[in-house]
């Protein structure tokens, strides 16, 4: 039997085409391995779409949950395009001995990058000040002097991989790094030039408070209210995990008064954001509709690594970037 791979709908065409660009599934064909798009874009994957599946490429934010999960108990993997899985019930499919794949590694450096843009596009107005010139309002430039980097402290909010190479990042423009971890770092801090803090700290010192936290129920609302007041009114926060992390609505507030210089945002707790936003209505913020790493480096990297377990899996190999495995 030949093995199947299904590919979500959301992101991807029927012929194999997808937002991100060519993915390489002709390496699913040359490795003897049969795949399809299904012909319906869900947001919850119901089991008889997987019915007949060995594996499923998620590409997008489609939700996988116990309900998703085939009786027949066929569909052996599922494989994430990209870090995050928490639109994945891992533990369901633990339960079911399907295993879970993401491609961490090929995200970091991409998204890693992001931050930095996201940060030298804060401390230098460089939105406000495009706008300024399309929209012949040149005379107000002055109104818009950026706060500057040199001696600035960034603090990072997460230490996994993202966050390390952002620290990595950030150190070699002669930065001071302050990282808050959940789990032990100490080690990993250390060997990257972080000097490592509570969470309260990094955000009462910070100029910059990157967050990159993984998107479970531990960490929803991380950034509340609380955690927001306790940053300076100068101080900007820079969002590349999940929109659920920060409190969105208190995110505004602060944003909305000045008690929060600014905010880069590539995430979002309802996506897409909608026109009607009140974050689209501040010049304070810039926004990025949940793809700023989204490069021709980001696609060929992810791609090997999500083919690379597809793969593996099918020939029953235990693939590198398990989230939920071995099985």
């Amino acid at each position: 039997m030949v093995y199947q791979v299904v590919v979500t709908r959301g992101y991807a065409q029927p012929d194999g085409s997808t937002v991100f660009g060519d993915i390489g599934l002709s390496r699913l064909t040359d490795a003897g391995l049969a795949w399809r798009v299904l012909n319906e874009e869900v947001g919850e994957l119901r089991a008889e779409q997987l019915a007949e599946a060995d594996a499923v490429l998620v590409l997008g934010h489609e939700r996988i949950t116990a309900r998703s999960l085939p009786a027949s108990g066929r569909l052996r993997h599922v494989a994430r395009f990209g870090a995050g899985f928490d639109a994945v019930d891992t533990e369901a499919c633990a339960r079911r001995g399907v295993l879970v794949t993401n491609a961490p590694d090929a995200v970091r450096r991409p998204v890693a990058d992001s931050v930095i843009a996201l940060l030298y596009a804060l401390s230098h107005h460089l939105v406000v000040k495009d706008r300024l010139v399309r929209e012949g309002r040149w005379a107000e430039r002055g109104a818009w002097r950026g706060p500057g980097l040199t001696g600035a402290t960034v603090g990072i909010v997460g230490l996994g991989g993202i966050g390390l190479e952002t620290a990595r990042r950030v150190r070699a423009q002669g930065l001071r790094v302050l990282g808050y971890n959940r789990s032990d770092r100490a080690r990993e801090a250390a060997e990257t030039g972080v000097e490592l803090a509570t969470l309260d700290d990094v955000l009462s010192t910070s100029d910059y408070v990157v967050v990159a936290v993984a998107a479970n129920p531990g960490t929803r609302h991380l950034i509340g209210e609380r955690e927001l007041a306790l940053m300076r009114p100068t101080a900007r926060l820079i969002n590349v995990s999940r929109g659920v992390v920060v409190d969105e609505e208190a995110l505004v507030a602060r944003l909305s008064d000045s008690r929060l210089a600014g905010a880069g945002l590539d995430v979002f707790t309802e996506e897409p954001l909608t026109p009607d936003s009140p974050l689209t209505a501040l010049d304070n913020v810039i926004l990025a509709p949940h793809s700023l790493c989204w490069t021709d480096q980001y696609t060929a990297a992810v791609s090997a690594s999500v083919m690379a377990s597809l793969i593996a899996v099918s020939r029953g190999e235990q693939p590198p970037e398990t989230v939920n495995g071995p099985f």
